[in-house]
């Protein structure tokens, strides 16, 4: 079967469908997302070199896997897949190969559960903006569509606290997205969740103008018909008054604690993913040289000192991701007295989890009656949070610093190995 000429056949089907079953509603799932999940397909397919059938199949499904909008929005991966089906069969191609190609859309389904490698690149290809700077814009269509197919209202903070969910329980399958693009779905994390503290700031400010209007028609109206029988009246309005003037500032307190907490939760995981990163290019370096170059060391002897630079630069970096990623647990003990001085974080899991129900429970209570305990407790978790965070990042730069400088070192020296190895060569 010439695969090469049917997928150009697929390819001039597809974008004929669109055009003939053209909806003004697809604002995210038209042609224009075919070709990019096409393109993102072809990509990785081609750093994996699969052969021509593997590659055929990724791609086949590339271009029907979103035909089955223009039918039913909520069945679209099933009617994507039987229009697949129907058009290879009118273009006899083997069943094994159909029903592979109709594996991968459906492998498309949220939430994505691939089952091999052609499912996995086809599900990356499907969302590979994720971790692009196209995202934010790709956002936008999509929230306006999800709008016009559903018949929702959802506002712009409903749609980021979304999006921030399905991010953060979203992953990349194949290790080649993992490397490329998880970084920039970081900071794509990262910008929604700044847009989502921003909108809850400015709604905070919002609703303090409103208040302060509010107490300046009171204040107004108490002047000019200050009677006996309201006397009563503006006491117990004024009392709500301060009262409400001294819960506003907690509603600050709670949110500078929650971005505080959030914020170093997203560094720490970036952290990780850093530390991911080096410690799988550092292995597959290591492996390289164990594997190819050490034992052909007899015949290249030249090699031994720049092989041992590499070697050495490698295990150290490697040694110095793996040491920021490597946790530490406290005791996990505390004493009564401890809670009554109001000396433990039972924030923290490493402060209690060997202590009994009892007495955690007991600790809990009492720092949810005592505000001062409560907001000690939290200060304490955002500067612990804090100081791990320093650990954390300067041993990655450490690692970081060490693979850069020591990999420049180490071309370098191979370099001037090979310039400086004169073999003569007998007339």
């Amino acid at each position: 079967m010439n695969y090469q000429q049917l997928l150009e056949e697929i390819g001039e089907y597809v974008r004929y469908y669109y055009q003939t079953h053209n909806s003004d509603n697809l604002i995210y799932h038209n042609l224009n997302h075919t070709n990019d999940v096409v393109d993102h397909a072809v990509q990785i397919a081609n750093h994996y070199q699969l052969n021509d059938r593997e590659f055929f199949i990724v791609i086949a499904a590339a271009w029907f896997h979103d035909l089955g909008y223009m039918t039913d929005v909520k069945e679209h991966e099933t009617h994507g897949a039987n229009i697949a089906e129907e058009f290879l069969k009118t273009h006899e191609a083997n069943a094994e190969d159909i029903d592979d190609v109709k594996k991968c859309i459906m492998a498309t389904q949220m939430p994505q559960k691939p089952t091999g490698l052609l499912e996995e690149i086809i599900c990356d290809a499907d969302v590979y903006h994720l971790g692009t700077d196209d995202f934010e814009k790709k956002d936008k269509q999509l929230r306006k569509e999800v709008n016009l197919l559903y018949g929702l209202d959802l506002s712009k903070q409903e749609w980021h606290k979304k999006t921030i969910e399905f991010l953060e329980m979203h992953h990349f399958h194949t290790e080649y997205c993992r490397l490329k693009l998880t970084a920039g779905k970081e900071k794509n994390i990262q910008m929604v969740k700044d847009k989502i503290a921003k909108n809850e700031a400015e709604a905070q400010k919002e609703q303090a103008k409103a208040d302060s209007k509010l107490d300046q028609v009171i204040d107004q109206t108490s002047t000019i018909l200050p009677t006996e029988t309201d006397s009563n009246t503006a006491e117990s309005t004024g009392k709500k008054e301060k009262k409400g003037k001294r819960d506003r500032p907690d509603k600050g307190i709670e949110t500078m604690f929650r971005i505080s907490s959030g914020n170093h939760q997203r560094l720490s995981d970036m952290a990780d993913n850093k530390a991911h990163i080096m410690i799988t290019v550092n292995s597959i370096i290591l492996s390289a040289i164990i594997s190819l170059l050490l034992r052909r060391l007899n015949e290249y002897h030249y090699l031994l000192i720049p092989t041992c630079i590499l070697l050495a630069i490698s295990l150290l970096a490697m040694t110095f991701a793996i040491l920021s990623t490597r946790p530490s647990i406290p005791p996990g003990t505390f004493t009564r007295d401890d809670v009554n001085q109001k000396h433990v974080n039972l924030l923290f899991f490493g402060n209690f989890y060997k202590m009994s129900l009892a007495d955690y429970t007991y600790g809990m209570e009492k720092m949810m009656e005592d505000r001062e305990f409560l907001y000690g407790s939290l200060i304490r978790d955002v500067y612990a949070q804090g100081v791990v965070l320093g650990k954390k990042y300067r041993l990655l730069r450490i690692s970081y610093n060490i693979f850069m400088f020591g990999l420049i070192a180490s071309v370098l020296a191979f370099v001037l190995a090979a310039a400086f190895n004169t073999q003569v060569v007998p007339a």
